[in-house]
Order: C-alpha cells, then sequence, then structure tokens
C-alpha cells in the first residue's frame, strides 16, 4: 500500500461510484464493503488513519455489558453477532478473553450470574465461551491483584479484544487489496454541485499542497465527531446532530493488575462499568463518560478523569495504582447521537444513523468499534440505493482481514527501545508500505508505543525519526520539526501534564 500508487489512481480516475470521507473504522469498513462488491471507491482522510476516536478505544469488541442492564437487548444482540464475524474475520488482531465481575455482596452473586448468563444465551451458537459463577477462592487465584476482604466469588464471562489501529491498518490493506484507493492527510475542502446534487468533492493533499477535483455518483461522510463540520459546509442552516463525549484510559504496568482475566467492575462512583483489560504486555484501565463541547483532534485528559479511574480501580485491587505508576494516559471522543430530553451522554444510546442531506450527501455516525462492519454495510447499501448503481450484495461478513507483517533483517532488527519488542524493520515497513508520514504516525498507531508507555516514546523518538528522516531523503531541518511537533503530541499522553 504506496502512497505514490494511490495518489495517480485519484489523477487517472475520472469518475467514481463512492466516495467516502473519514478514515476511521466506520470509514475504512464502508471502503472495504464498497470496493468487494465491485464499486469504484475512493477514501480520503485529513489525517492519518484512525488518528481519532477509532485508535483510543477500551480495545474490546463486545456487545455492551451496561446496554443490558439499560434494556437494549437488541442493540446487544445485534452487536454479539458483529463480535462473532470480527473475531472470525480478523484472528491475527483479536482474541477472546475471558472477564471476572467480582461481587462483594452475596445476593448479587446470583443477580450478576442471571445477567451476563442471558448475556452469553443473546449470542446463541455465535457464543464465545460459557459464564460461569466462582467462589471467592477461584477469583483470587485467577485475579491475584483483587481486593480479597469481603470477597463472596465472582461471575466470568467472555468478550473480544484486539488492537484498534492494528484493525484500521489491517481494513485499510485489505479495501486495497480489494481496489479501493485510500489517502491519508487528503482534505475534502468543499463539494461540487449539479443541479443542487453533489457530484463530487473538491480535494487537497496536505502532505504535498496538490489539489484535485473528484467527480462521484455518491458521497458518504463518515467522519465522527467532525460529521457536523461537513453537513454544515453541505447546509449552513444544519443544525449539530453529533453530543461528542470524551472517555479517558490510563496504561499501567502488569505488576498493578496481574493474570491473564480481564476486569469488570460493575459500577463506579458515577453509575458506570469500569475495565481493566491486559492488553500488548500493559494494563488498560477505563473509561470515562464526560460531556464536552470543544471537538479537538487531540483531546487531553482532565484530571478529575484520571483520579476517577484510579480511585474506582484502587476500590478493587490492593495494588494501590497512583499516578507517578501511570505509563501513558489517552482521551478519545465519542460521536453519540443527540436525542430530544437526555442531557447526559451516559445516556445515550450508542446504536448509529444514518442521514441522507438535500444535496444527496450521506452521513453515518454513532455506533461503536464492535458493530463498524454492519455500520459500512447499511452506508454502503444506502450510497448504492440512492446512487442507483448495480445492486450487488455485502460480502464482509466472510471476508478476512490481512495486514502485512515487517520483514525483519539482520540491518532492521535494531531496538527501537530495550523494554519494548519493537525494531527499525517496523519503521521502515510503516514508511514504505502503510502510509505513516509523521513520527507520531509511526510511534502512535503503525506501533502503539505512545499508547503504551509514553515516556518510552518520547526516548525512541530520535531513533525513529533519523530512520524516517533516511527513508524520506529529508533533511535535518524536517527531522527537528517533526520531533518537536511529536514531543508537544507525546506530552497529553503523560499523566503529570493532564488539563
Amino acid at each position: 500500500m504506496n502512497r505514490t500508487d494511490q495518489l495517480l489512481q485519484i489523477q487517472h480516475t475520472p469518475h467514481w461510484d463512492i466516495v467516502i470521507i473519514g478514515g476511521g473504522a466506520t470509514g475504512l469498513g464502508a471502503a472495504l464493503d464498497a470496493a468487494a462488491r465491485g464499486y469504484k471507491t475512493l477514501l480520503v482522510e485529513r489525517s492519518d488513519f484512525g488518528k481519532g476516536t477509532s485508535s483510543r478505544s477500551t480495545k474490546l469488541i463486545h456487545g455492551g455489558v451496561r446496554y443490558l442492564e439499560q434494556g437494549n437487548i437488541k442493540l446487544v444482540k445485534g452487536a454479539l453477532m458483529e463480535r462473532w464475524f470480527f473475531l472470525r474475520n480478523a484472528p491475527g488482531l483479536t482474541r477472546a478473553i475471558p472477564f471476572i465481575l467480582p461481587v462483594y455482596k452475596r445476593w448479587k452473586l446470583f443477580y450478576f450470574w442471571m445477567g451476563l448468563k442471558f448475556y452469553d444465551l443473546l449470542s446463541g451458537r455465535l457464543s464465545i465461551g460459557k459464564t460461569r459463577r466462582l467462589s471467592a477462592e477461584e477469583v483470587a487465584q485467577r485475579m491475584p491483584s483483587i481486593d480479597r476482604r469481603r470477597l463472596k466469588g465472582g461471575v466470568m464471562y467472555y468478550d473480544g479484544q484486539f488492537d484498534d489501529s492494528g484493525v484500521c491498518m489491517a481494513l485499510a490493506h485489505t479495501a486495497a487489496a480489494q481496489g479501493a484507493t485510500l489517502l491519508n492527510y487528503c482534505e475534502a475542502q468543499s463539494f461540487i454541485y449539479e443541479n443542487e446534487k453533489i457530484a463530487g468533492v473538491r480535494l487537497r493533499d496536505r502532505h504535498s499542497g496538490a489539489e484535485y477535483e473528484v467527480r462521484a455518483a455518491a458521497v458518504v461522510n463518515a467522519t465522527g465527531v467532525f460529521a457536523d463540520a461537513l453537513l454544515s459546509a453541505d447546509n449552513n442552516a444544519h443544525q449539530p446532530i453529533v453530543r461528542p463525549s470524551q472517555g479517558i484510559h490510563i496504561v499501567a504496568d502488569t505488576s498493578f493488575f496481574e493474570g491473564d482475566h480481564a476486569l469488570l467492575i460493575p459500577r463506579t462512583t458515577d453509575g458506570r462499568v469500569l475495565f481493566a483489560v491486559p492488553w500488548m504486555g500493559k494494563v488498560v484501565i477505563g473509561t470515562t463518560d464526560v460531556n464536552v463541547e470543544d471537538i479537538s483532534e487531540e483531546p487531553v485528559a482532565h484530571e478529575e478523569e484520571i483520579d476517577f479511574i484510579i480511585n474506582n480501580f484502587n476500590r478493587y485491587c490492593r495494588t494501590g495504582l497512583s499516578r507517578a505508576d501511570i505509563r501513558s494516559v489517552f482521551a478519545g471522543l465519542r460521536p453519540l447521537v443527540r436525542m430530544n430530553g437526555i442531557q447526559s451522554t451516559a445516556n445515550l444510546l450508542r446504536d448509529h444513523t444514518i442521514i441522507v442531506s438535500a444535496s444527496g450527501l450521506i452521513t453515518i455516525t454513532g455506533g461503536k468499534w464492535t458493530t463498524y462492519r454492519k455500520m459500512a454495510k447499511d452506508a454502503v447499501n444506502k450510497a448504492s440505493t440512492l446512487a442507483k448503481l448495480p445492486f450487488r450484495r455485502c460480502v464482509t461478513k466472510d471476508l478476512p482481514l490481512h495486514r502485512p507483517q515487517p520483514e525483519q533483517s539482520e540491518h532492521t532488527a535494531v531496538p527501537l527501545h530495550p523494554a519494548h519488542p519493537y525494531t527499525a524493520a517496523d519503521v521502515i515497513h510503516a514508511v514504505r508500505h502503510e502510509m505513516a508520514l509523521s513520527l507520531e504516525d509511526v510511534l502512535a498507531r503503525r506501533i502503539r508505543l505512545l499508547f503504551l508507555d509514553s515516556q518510552a516514546a518520547i526516548d525512541a523518538a530520535p531513533l525513529v525519526v533519523e530512520i524516517m528522516r533516511a527513508e524520506f531523503g529529508q533533511t535535518d531541518a524536517w527531522k527537528k520539526q517533526e520531533l518537536e511537533k511529536f514531543l508537544e503530541i507525546a506530552q497529553a499522553y503523560r499523566a503529570d501534564s493532564s488539563q
């Protein structure tokens, strides 16, 4: 997957069946779906693939235990079906993982077991593991860090886990293999109209400054929390539909949470659930749900959010996690759909919505990572119908995702950091085959070092940027500027720099 080749496709294609704006989970999923059906497909992303919400998740593929408690059985059942397809189609990037919900009041043991048993039953023949009750001793054996005082037992159930940025890249590779053209750092600047209907998009390559006009039968807005900006560009009388919500996660060493099982805290001090999940040799703990007004490409964790996670985690684990123990902290914005009469984002549904504007612009927003494939399918169905494209069925239910691995050699086996497995080969592969253009692209999303250990990423940055400088044939001035930009971004991933 080479960026130069992708640019040539834009220059030599006079008309597209579907143009997708937005390179997160939904946009990339839609590009794969459309290309796999045989539609001439172009996807453009103004930043990097998965730059926003899609790289900042809890890394879970799940039906949503708390949505079941809210009585949204339809949403949960649909998500559990999608969980099965997700795990089956991306085996190298996903896995089933056992969760334990510890119980400290005996009467609640039966209550939670019944609820999680029903959660498993909703998946039917697509179950990925049986729910069972555990004694206090069994909980402590499987989860050594748990607070055993007054522990009465627990319930074990199964959900899925994945590498969100890794799946984004797998979607991009697979979509390209199916014939899609994908371009990061390419901004949709304005729409082209014919008879008051959108007939194309004016694009600007933010890397080179080159501008393009592309014609399309259908245009899909899959920009997540930025969906309203495109809708307003199409119609200045547009009323916002997205209600952004911020969620943060903290990352710590596994010494603070030992074992291979994940923890579900059923009720935090604000009535939500909290997860602690082993991931890539660390533990990810989150999340929060905070109303935000400003939509930013670089959301920052607030002091009270970090304290909230630490305090609720320490109520259940005896390892005494403190702010100084945090390796990384990251914040993401959820593109929740506004609902009349609901003020708290925690109560908004996580289902997705499709809107067709008078101009023909198709907007899809809401939803969550687990249901990306269904969201993509619905968006492409709508686009193909409105554009009167030849009818072709969705095939992504049975389409494996693939992400080529770097080729290691004697010269590229140089480690980037002594405490992590990444090497120079990962950087070279990211630049040559995964369209990484910035130091952040590599350290945050092609490899996950910034999310796993912000200080290690800062320490590795000089070596990584020198490898990139050599690959691009760039100057020392470029190298200095790129390093400065990355260090500024990386500070937001440090717990001591939160707002």
